[in-house]
């Protein structure tokens, strides 16, 4: 009697094991299951099977994301120009003629939704008085010092870094695991997202490309400095990422992940190379748990992260993923 019921119990164990070690080894664990969760799946399964017509050898396994509404919030506004318009609110009292000076005006009345209208020359004009001025080094510690008290004005949950995608971080993690770099590749500055990539997204700062100012090189009593000059050097944003993708990783990705029009020359890019490739879209369409805005399928239009119909059509069109936030993602934000 005793050796059937240890029989009965053991078989137990073993008829379920199966059941157990899969949700212990899913890599995706925050995705739901079905074509967009799949496709990840088989493209890593694609790249990393020797002797395959996909396989990719590791040192040459890239994978791309775009940050902002990508990897992390980007409603009401980027966190950077968050950050930008902290800055020049503090930096107000030094300049009593932005009072009465646009865009310094519409900051200082608090107009939101005025602010979401800026055109890329007010946002350039507004870079250049808080961002320039100073070292690289110094300027490195005004965002460490600032991301730890910020706050997005829309959620109310701050520091910024913790409205991080967490599907994203385990995709990130996954690609990792399977022989891949992974890069940021963001229209925000480089040397903004330098100074958290790596503690937000195990990504090392020299993986990191972006929009990046000026910087001349002076020598100084205590040694030599980078200064920052008022004016841009590079734009990662549009045919800038396919660009920057060459200038500064060398080599095409095989995954590349976005989310708005600013990212679709990243896609095209990627995927019209050889072998296996996958380009992925993240559609904001998700109002109750983060913000829903498109305009594409009928979503609430955006000047922030803007996702055209074109875009959809032409994801579709080439066979892209597009990411349902509501429908693909089990949890989205790594802190809850």
């Amino acid at each position: 009697m005793l050796h059937s019921r240890l029989f009965t119990t053991i078989a137990a164990i073993f008829l379920a094991a199966p059941t157990v070690l899969a949700a212990q080894t899913d890599p995706l664990p925050s995705w739901n299951d079905g074509p967009t969760k799949q496709a990840i799946l088989d493209l890593v399964t694609a790249v990393t099977a020797e002797g395959g017509s996909g396989y990719v050898a590791p040192g040459d396994r890239i994978a791309t994301f775009d940050q902002d509404g990508t990897t992390w919030v980007e409603q009401p506004l980027y966190g950077q120009a968050l950050f930008a318009l902290d800055r020049l609110t503090r930096m107000a009292p030094q300049h009593p003629e932005w009072k009465s000076t646009e865009p310094f005006a519409t900051v200082l009345s608090g107009d939101h939704a005025a602010m979401g209208r800026f055109s890329e020359k007010d946002w350039l004009e507004i870079v250049a008085a808080t961002h320039a001025g100073m070292s690289a080094a110094d300027f490195e510690t005004l965002v460490a010092d600032w991301l730890p008290k910020s706050v997005n004005p829309v959620l109310k949950r701050g520091p910024v870094t913790s409205l991080v995608y967490q599907p994203m971080l385990e995709a990130m993690a996954y690609l990792r695991d399977n022989g891949f770099r992974t890069y940021i590749v963001t229209g925000g500055g480089q040397d903004f997202v330098r100074t958290y990539a790596r503690d937000v997204y195990g990504v090392p700062p020299e993986q990191v490309v972006g929009s990046s100012i000026a910087t001349k090189y002076e020598m100084t009593d205590a040694g030599p400095v980078l200064m920052r000059e008022p004016k841009v050097f590079f734009v990662d944003d549009g045919e800038g990422k396919a660009k920057g993708i060459e200038l500064f990783i060398g080599a095409r990705p095989q995954i590349a992940f976005g989310n708005s029009d600013g990212d679709r020359e990243m896609l095209e890019w990627t995927t019209a190379g050889a072998g296996r490739r996958l380009g992925l879209l993240v559609l904001h369409d998700d109002k109750a748990r983060e913000f829903a805005y498109g305009p594409a399928d009928g979503l609430p239009d955006s000047k922030v992260g803007t996702f055209s119909q074109s875009l959809m059509d032409e994801a579709k069109a080439r066979g892209w993923a597009v990411i349902s936030m509501e429908s693909d993602w089990k949890t989205i934000f790594a802190v809850p």
